[in-house]
């Protein structure tokens, strides 16, 4: 009888950690594209949404550059919670909430709801791509495989048939960098992305 309570007990014990592990290992893993809400606890002058970009990396104050795809948010919010103690009295609370990347249409979804845009140039994988109404410019590169080593990253360009002869030009560089998120549009039906090749001295 004392051998089965101890058994009883040690189960009761176990539960606890199979169950913090399993859900740890279903924790939804970062890709590029998602968008990251950050909030600092002790510092809401730091709190903010943000791109993974298509390296699969992210810019944060005083964190730099952190190369998050394929973490868990639990994950993240640990690491810049480390980035910020050396700057804040002691280490912070990190909270971070994901928004995914719209899957992959699938045939549940009908072809109506998406939109036509076009990936031109020093893509990984260029062409037309059905994306989601909502897809932002660094989510279309994430899913043309982002740039190449050849991409002139500065001056990628954005036409739109609804402003003919306007041209808009983004700069990766400084999206990479932190720059405002006006740097990442909204994409529109028939938008053509073309990313120009780098020159020798660019």
């Amino acid at each position: 009888m004392k051998i089965m309570m101890r058994m009883l007990m040690g189960l009761a014990l176990c539960l606890p950690i199979l169950w913090s592990a399993t859900a740890h290992a279903q924790e939804y893993r970062v890709r590029s594209g998602d968008r990251l809400t950050i909030e600092v606890l002790e510092d809401e002058s730091l709190n903010r949404t943000i791109p993974v970009l298509p390296g699969g990396s992210i810019n944060f104050p005083y964190a730099g550059s952190l190369q998050v795809a394929g973490q868990s948010p639990t994950a993240i919010g640990n690491r810049i919670s480390q980035s910020l103690s050396g700057v804040l009295a002691s280490p912070p609370t990190v909270f971070v909430s994901v928004a995914p990347l719209e899957p992959v249409p699938t045939l549940e979804q009908p072809e109506e709801m998406l939109i036509n845009i076009y990936v031109m140039g020093e893509a990984s994988s260029p062409g037309a791509k059905n994306v989601p109404p909502g897809t932002t410019f660094l989510q279309a590169l994430s899913q043309a495989g982002g740039l190449t080593p050849f991409a002139a990253t500065k001056r990628i360009q954005l036409r739109r048939p609804s402003m003919p002869g306007r041209v808009a030009t983004i700069n990766y560089d400084a999206i990479m960098r932190g720059a405002a998120m006006s740097q990442d549009p909204i994409l529109a039906e028939g938008d053509v992305i073309i990313i120009p090749e780098r020159r020798l001295f660019e």
